[in-house]
């Protein structure tokens, strides 16, 4: 079996993913930026010679980049996020080449997606956040996908995903902003400076879908929030039968 933790930020997802791992000892938590077999945030997905140019390029820490690369077919995973270095400009670089935001065009994105879906054969695995969140921040934000469009991506996903042992553990938050109120007070510096909030609010504020409805600032944010959790809970009854449970955030017992 495998266990795709979902929900928004700030519902627990990584409480709970650490949660089930310290009870079910034989199954590998996978969490955002850790080499996965079935999603890409914070990696690097790059062909060989896009490779060889970034070795050469950040010639200093080649070893550690080796370290932190996979391989796969003609493709290269480089997980840069858990390389820890000071060289200017370096996280900023290798982002550029994560397949979200709108940075590749829409065939080539549900092509490695879906391809990558199809080839994961390996079990006893939590996911965090893997199934729907960068995916659906993807279509929503940079691509101005519908709501019918999105679904119907997922139900390519679910057939895709029909051979496999897999069980998704929704957390449904049922106070948005009081969660994201949390996570702004814990991810914040030392001083009290928020760290993690203004860069969300850049991230929304200058997607193509917060321009072209001219919304910005926290309450269009928490709307998008509820519209992407009513969305992603929609998927689930009507893609994802039998294969879901859904938790109240912050309110559950293992």
């Amino acid at each position: 079996m495998n266990y795709f933790v979902e929900g928004l930020q700030g519902s627990g997802k990584s409480t709970l993913v650490r949660r089930l791992s310290e009870k079910y000892s034989d199954l590998k938590a996978i969490c955002e930026g850790d080499y996965s077999p079935v999603e890409l945030a914070w990696c690097a997905y790059v062909d060989n010679k896009t490779y060889e140019e970034i070795l050469h390029k950040y010639s200093a820490i080649k070893d550690e980049i080796r370290e932190k690369t996979y391989e796969e077919g003609d493709k290269r995973i480089i997980c840069y996020t858990k390389i820890i270095t000071d060289i200017p400009g370096f996280h900023k670089d290798l982002e550029q080449h994560e397949i979200y935001n709108g940075r590749i065009d829409y065939d080539s994105f549900k092509d490695i997606v879906l391809g990558r879906l199809k080839r994961w054969h390996s079990d006893n695995n939590i996911f965090e956040c893997s199934l729907f969140q960068n995916i659906v921040e993807d279509m929503i934000l940079f691509r101005n996908m519908s709501d019918r469009e999105i679904l119907d991506f997922y139900k390519e996903i679910s057939l895709v995903l029909a051979d496999k042992d897999y069980k998704i553990m929704y957390l449904k938050a049922d106070d948005i902003a009081s969660n994201i109120d949390v996570i702004r007070k814990e991810r914040s510096d030392d001083n009290g400076k928020e760290m993690w909030f203004p860069l969300m609010l850049g991230y929304f504020d200058n997607s193509p879908y917060a321009v072209e409805n001219k919304v910005s600032g926290t309450e269009a944010l928490l709307g998008h929030f509820a519209h992407r959790q009513q969305l992603e809970l929609r998927i689930l009854e009507e893609v994802f039968e039998g294969r879901y449970t859904i938790l109240e955030s912050k309110k559950y017992e293992i």
